[in-house]
């Protein structure tokens, strides 16, 4: 007696997992191309406690005119700035896009600031 084998008993694709679509956004194509054009600030939680502690407002036209000169800055090799605005100071880190401190202007002006390598004026 012979057994006959057909072609769909050797052969049995191995089930793989149903493929499923990120949810989430954080690595989607798009939200890194944002990402790349329109870099966010981030402000240090010892920043934040200054701009609250000192009831310091930055509008959104000012953040954003800060968001294009750090880039500015990255590019140029600055790492650590200083930016100066109509009634604020802040001290940046350009390459990480980040706010380390915050100063009215009447404080800044008796201050020394050291490991600064650029200095941002913005006139806003």
């Amino acid at each position: 007696m012979s057994e006959r084998i057909n072609v769909h008993q050797m052969y049995q694709p191995a089930l793989l997992p149903k493929r499923t679509t990120q949810t989430n956004g954080e690595n989607t194509f798009q939200s890194m191309l944002d990402k790349q054009l329109h870099p966010s600030i981030t402000v240090s939680k010892h920043a934040a406690r200054r701009l609250e502690d000192r009831d310091i407002k930055i509008t959104d036209a000012s953040w954003n005119k800060i968001s294009m000169k750090m880039e500015e800055a990255k590019k140029k090799g600055i790492k650590d700035s200083l930016v100066i605005l109509k009634d604020v100071t802040l001290v940046v880190n350009a390459p990480n896009q980040t706010v380390i401190t915050a100063l009215t202007r009447n404080e800044a002006q008796s201050q020394i600031f050291t490991n600064i390598n650029g200095a941002i004026v913005i006139d806003a």
